[in-house]
Order: C-alpha cells, then structure tokens, then sequence
C-alpha cells in the first residue's frame, strides 16, 4: 500500500513522544515549568492520539482504506502543529499567536470528527476477526 496510514500515524506517534519527554526532561532540568502546557498537549495530542489513530487503523482494515483516511491524516497533522507551536509560542510571552492555536484546535476538531466519520461508515471488525461486526467478543468465543 502507497499510502500506509497507520505506519504514517506511529511514526509520527513516536516523533511526538520523543519531543514531549524531551520537554519534559528540559523543564525538569531547566527548574522552568512554563511549558508544562506545551508538554500535555503533545503528549496526549501527538503521542496518544495518534498511536491510537495508528492503530485502530492497523486493526481496522476497512477504516483505513476509506477516501477520506488521507484528509483525516493531512487535517490531524496540520492540527497539531498549528495547535503545539501557537501554545508554545503563547506560553512564551507571544499572545498574537492565539489566532494560530485556536486554528489548530478547529483542524484537530475537524480531524477528529473525520475519524469518527471514517469510523462510523465502515464495519469496525478487524481483517481477521471470525466474529461478526457487533458481536460481543465473549459470544464468539463461547459460539466457536
């Protein structure tokens, strides 16, 4: 596949990890916590989000191959970045780049209501799951 969107979203998942405890590990250091903010939002924007986006879309074949999986990633990165930069850039002493935060918080807004779309309009059971979409897990185990 061209376009491997769960790999994309790991990937990327991992970067944002890395600078988060980065950040972390510099305002531990620094005695500076100005930034603790900054920290969350890429923690649980770049890292958990989009390792769980990763792998849903690993686990989810059909979700992953939806037209609109590509606008999901383009508008969820495009989120963060002016999100993490116009809160960074905030917290700094900057407050002309609320504008640029708020911007980001729409697209991340819009990106998630793109994967709730994506998610909502295919089955949800993965490529080999034997259960029928819906069916509780403990039911097919008992059926088989």
């Amino acid at each position: 596949m061209l376009f491997a969107i769960d790999a994309l979203f790991l990937r990327l998942a991992a970067l944002y990890a890395l600078l988060g405890m980065g950040l972390g590990i510099w305002m531990g250091i620094s005695g500076d916590h100005g930034q603790y903010p900054t920290h969350a939002h890429i923690n649980l924007l770049g890292w958990v989000s989009f390792a769980l986006y990763g792998l849903i879309y690993r686990n989810v074949p059909a979700a992953a191959q939806s037209r609109l999986a590509p606008w999901h990633f383009a508008v969820a990165n495009l989120g963060a970045v002016l999100l993490l930069t116009g809160v960074y850039a905030i917290l700094s002493g900057h407050p002309e780049f609320e504008p640029l935060a708020a911007a980001g918080g729409m697209a991340t807004l819009l990106g998630a209501a793109l994967f709730a779309i994506i998610l909502f309009s295919r089955p949800i059971a993965a490529a080999n799951d034997r259960r029928s979409p819906g069916r509780p897990a403990a039911l097919a185990q008992t059926a088989e």
